[in-house]
């Protein structure tokens, strides 16, 4: 588009400054006219020599011709083939004449005419001539193609200027990215320790840091998963050891087989609810990276959990009393259930026979808050320390230790907090109040709680 452009545009500029030639051929022609008699019965009378209009040949690529006509076409002198100009002057003429340009063709070739009306006036006559002269176009079309291909040349070099340039520019501020991937390429598997780019572009920073930032995420994932195989290992090993001994001392017949039937048993129900806490603790993680929560009811998971375990609150004729309050919090709904599922199983296990566990989910400006309030024994202060790292229970024949560490995790991903007090009165510790405050829906959408 830029070639064909500049193409015309050479020749648009070239025919002005030869348009100018044409037309002082035309005037020359001009000055040889005379006539005779007044306008319409007026006749012309010119006499010119081809040699005349030699003087306006720019050289010897072009020809001119030229005809001078009377305003009605008939002809008076030239050559009688070259059409009759059936135009019309312009309102505004270029030039100080009666001036018209045109293109047109002549004996098969393509010409350029310039048509001039000249008035001729003698002592005998007054009429008006029409004096075409018309040129071929070698000379222009060569001239519009040399300065075509100069000016082609200079922007072809132009652009090779630029394209080297653009390379250099290039390669140097891609030298970072390419060092980058090659250092990243070159890391051992396993590999997550953040990308150290200090002298890569400013445009590049943010990308640099959001890798960073998925790195990191994906280290802790990677020490999770660990830190669940190593500990599931580690757990699962002593009851399945247990096991296999009590399973081998009833084959002997070292004890009654109904005894040995029911510590079985037992060992059973601790490993398998040990695999489940440690599921459970690991899907806590796997939630944790899921954005897809709902706005969820706090009381009314907390009265489904309630009547789930209300069995286990029956054996141990436990008092019981629940007060709930409508809270909606963003959270997944198995979260919510797992977190007060815990909490009562260690309220209920540390609750004498006969004793009390209170429930209550009340809401405040910000936060909703779930408490769990037992009568039992309370915390012992070397259980403080680690109350809620995993395998840490108070009672290991009761309790695999991560309840509490469950707990955690879940208030954690919520946004929320735990804490867990004893409860003082007459002199000593009357029971534990574990409280739960998490952010309510419209606080936590808009960021501030």
């Amino acid at each position: 588009m830029n070639t064909v452009g500049l193409y015309q545009q050479a020749f648009s500029a070239i025919n002005t400054a030869y348009d100018r030639t044409l037309l002082a051929s035309a005037k020359s022609i001009g000055e040889q006219l005379d006539v005779t008699g007044y306008d319409e019965q007026s006749t012309l009378r010119v006499t010119v020599p081809y040699a005349a209009l030699e003087a306006f040949e720019a050289d010897n690529q072009s020809r001119l011709f030229y005809r001078v006509s009377s305003l009605g076409g008939d002809m008076v002198s030239g050559f009688r083939e070259l059409p009759f100009w059936r135009g019309r002057i312009q309102a505004r003429p270029p030039y100080a004449a009666l001036v018209d340009f045109y293109d047109d063709v002549y004996q098969g070739e393509a010409v350029r005419v310039a048509v001039l009306l000249q008035p001729v006036a003698s002592g005998t006559g007054r009429g008006m001539a029409v004096i075409q002269v018309a040129e071929t176009l070698e000379l222009r079309t060569t001239l519009a193609r040399k300065i075509l291909v100069d000016t082609l040349w200079r922007q072809a070099l132009l652009l090779a200027v630029i394209a080297l340039v653009v390379v250099i520019v290039v390669q140097r501020a891609t030298r970072p990215v390419r060092r980058l991937s090659a250092e990243l390429q070159a890391r051992p598997e396993g590999d997550l320790t953040p990308i150290s780019a200090r002298d890569a572009p400013r445009e590049l920073l943010p990308l640099v840091e959001a890798t960073n930032e998925v790195m990191g995420r994906l280290q802790h994932l990677l020490e999770n998963q660990k830190r669940f195989v190593r500990d599931t290992a580690h757990q699962l090993r002593t009851p399945l050891a247990v096991l296999k001994v009590q399973v081998q001392s009833a084959l002997r017949g070292d004890m009654d087989a109904h005894e040995a039937l029911a510590d079985i048993s037992q060992t059973v129900d601790r490993a398998t609810l040990l695999a489940n806490q440690m599921l459970a603790l690991a899907k806590v993680e796997q939630l944790r990276q899921q954005p897809e929560q709902q706005a969820i009811d706090l009381a009314q998971v907390v009265r489904q959990v309630a009547l789930d375990v209300s069995p286990l609150i029956a054996e141990k004729d436990i008092d019981f009393s629940i007060e709930t309050q409508p809270a909606r919090v963003q959270a997944h709904e198995w979260m919510l259930g797992e977190l007060t599922r815990n909490l009562l199983h260690n309220a209920i296990r540390h609750t004498p026979p006969g004793g009390t566990l209170t429930v209550r989910t009340v809401c405040d400006a910000s936060h909703a808050t779930l408490s769990v309030s037992d009568s039992g024994p309370g915390i012992a202060a070397e259980l403080a320390a680690r109350l809620y790292q995993p395998f840490s229970a108070g009672n290991v024949h009761h309790g695999s230790g991560l309840g509490l560490a469950i707990c955690r995790e879940i208030v954690q991903a919520l946004d929320g907090s735990i804490a867990l007090e004893n409860r003082h009165g007459h002199g000593g510790v009357m029971g534990l109040d574990a409280t739960v405050r998490l952010p309510l829906v419209q606080n936590k959408t808009t960021g501030g709680y």
